[in-house]
């Protein structure tokens, strides 16, 4: 139990301290390949990009 500093009328320091608690049971997540939506994303982009500019290089 956590115990609530009387001196505090607010309940600040008792919310940071259950906030500093939940940050040290919750570790980071780093999911590995998690930008691979992105990098997918941006390459089609560029594939559209090349793809329009040789038909319009040929039409001319």
């Amino acid at each position: 139990m956590s115990e609530q500093i009387p001196n505090d009328p607010a309940g600040t320091t008792h919310q940071f301290q259950n906030f500093v608690a939940q940050g040290q049971q919750q570790p980071a997540k780093a999911a590995p390949g998690g930008n691979v939506g992105l990098i997918v994303g941006i390459v089609a982009v560029v594939a559209v990009v090349a793809l329009l500019a040789v038909v319009l290089a040929t039409m001319m």
